[in-house]
C-alpha cells in the first residue's frame, strides 16, 4: 500500500525559522507515516506538471539553524492575491483550477501553506475552490491577529538590537545622531521591541504619527544634559502627522517601503547643528541563523500544522495563543492586522525610560 502524501510551500517574504518549520512538518509527517513534498518557488511550484523535491528525514536534517527557506519563495508570480494594505484580489480562477490538477495528480492529502496574510489570502481562496489547506502564519512584522507571535520576529528583533549596540559606539564617538530605518510596513512592532532592546532614545512607529519639532526637541534636550548621541529607530511605514507614508510603486505586488530615514536624517541636519547618519538595516532583518525562540517556535507551527490534516481541520491556520499552539479558520485570519496600540504597556514601559514617540 503506498503512502499517503501531503505537500508544504513557503510564500511570501523570507524569514529565520522557514527551515524549522519544513523540518517540523517532516518529522511529524514520518511519524504519521505520510510522504512531504515540497513545492519550489511558492505557489509558482503548485503549476503544472509540479515543481517540487521530497522532504524526509534525511535532506532537512541540520537545517532548522539555517535562515532561508530550502525550497524557496516568492512575492509574485501568478498567485498573488493582495496588492496593499486591505486591497486582496481575486487568483485567476483557471490558474487556481491548475494548482488542483497538480493536487489531485500527485494523490495530495493537503497543503501547508506557510506565509502571511496576501499569501493566506491566496490559501482561503485554494480552499475555496475544494483543495485542502492549512495555513502557518509567517511574518516578521508580527502583525497577524489571529496569532500572538510569529516565528521570524524575534530574529529580526535580535538583529536590530545588535545594530543599535554597533550604531551606539559609534555614534558615541562622533556625537551624532543616529537613525536607524528598520521594517514595519503597518505595524511597529520590531521597531518597538528592537529600540526598547537596544537603548534608542526616539522610537518612531507606523500607530503614532510623529512630530519633527518633538524630535529635535529631544536631541537637544539630551544635548544640554550631556549626552553624547541620540539614537533613533524608525520604521519604514512611519510617517509624521499631516503626512503619508513613503511609498514606491512595482510592477506587481504590494508597494514597497523605504527611506523615511534619510529624510527624516536630511530634515534634522537642516534645523540641528549635529552630524546626522541614516542607516537603514533592509533585509539584514530577514537573514542570518534564527533564534533559539524562533527556532522553537518554527517547530511547534510545523508539527501543529500536521497534526490539524491528521485532524482533518482543512481551512485552519496554526495560531500561537498563550504559549499553546491552536488553530483558527483562516477566513477569521486574514486581513486582521494587529498594530500596537499607543497606550499598551509596552509603550507605557518606553516611555518610562524617557524613550520619546515623536508626539
Amino acid at each position: 500500500m503506498s503512502k499517503e502524501r501531503i505537500g508544504v510551500l513557503t510564500s511570501g517574504g523570507d524569514c529565520p525559522g522557514l527551515n524549522a518549520v519544513l523540518r517540523g512538518v517532516a518529522r511529524a509527517s514520518h511519524k504519521y507515516g505520510w510522504e512531504l513534498i515540497g513545492f519550489k518557488d511558492g505557489f509558482e511550484g503548485m503549476l503544472p506538471p509540479g515543481d517540487f523535491v521530497v522532504l524526509d528525514r534525511v535532506n532537512t536534517a541540520g537545517i532548522m539553524h539555517l535562515g532561508g527557506t530550502m525550497i524557496g519563495t516568492t512575492n509574485r508570480g501568478h498567485f498573488v492575491a493582495k496588492v496593499g494594505e486591505g486591497n486582496v484580489v481575486q487568483v485567476d480562477p483557471q490558474v487556481i483550477n491548475k494548482a488542483k490538477e497538480t493536487v489531485e495528480k500527485l494523490g495530495l492529502k493537503a497543503v501547508i501553506v506557510i506565509g502571511g496574510d496576501g499569501s493566506m489570502s491566496t490559501a482561503m481562496q485554494l480552499s475555496e475552490a475544494g483543495i485542502p489547506v492549512v495555513g502557518v502564519p509567517k511574518t516578521i512584522d508580527n502583525d497577524l491577529e489571529a496569532t500572538a507571535m510569529t516565528f521570524g520576529f524575534d530574529s529580526a528583533v535580535a538583529c536590530v538590537a545588535d545594530a543599535l549596540d554597533r550604531l551606539h559606539t559609534t555614534a558615541t564617538s562622533h556625537k551624532r545622531v543616529m537613525i536607524l530605518e528598520v521594517m514595519g510596513r503597518h505595524a511597529g512592532w520590531i521597531a518597538l521591541h528592537g529600540g526598547l532592546a537596544g537603548g534608542a532614545d526616539v522610537i518612531l512607529i507606523p500607530e503614532i504619527p510623529y512630530d519633527v519639532d518633538k524630535v529635535i526637541e529631544v536631541i537637544k534636550d539630551r544635548d544640554k544634559t550631556g549626552a553624547k548621541c541620540t539614537m533613533i529607530v524608525i520604521a519604514e511605514g512611519a510617517a509624521p502627522k499631516d503626512g503619508k507614508q513613503l511609498r514606491h510603486a512595482v510592477a506587481s505586488g504590494e508597494y514597497r517601503l523605504g527611506g523615511v530615514g534619510e529624510i527624516l536624517g536630511q530634515e534634522i541636519g537642516r534645523r540641528v547643528d549635529k552630524e546626522v547618519r541614516a542607516c537603514v538595516l533592509g533585509h539584514l532583518q530577514r537573514g542570518g541563523a534564527p533564534t533559539t525562540l524562533d527556532r522553537i517556535l518554527g517547530t511547534r507551527f510545523g508539527v501543529k500544522a500536521a497534526q490539524l490534516i491528521a485532524e482533518g481541520k482543512f481551512g485552519h491556520m496554526v495560531s500561537y495563543q498563550n504559549y499553546l499552539t491552536e488553530s483558527v479558520p483562516i477566513e477569521q485570519a486574514v486581513h486582521r492586522l494587529r498594530l500596537v496600540s499607543p497606550n499598551c504597556q509596552m509603550v507605557e514601559t518606553a516611555r518610562a525610560v524617557e524613550i520619546s514617540f515623536g508626539d
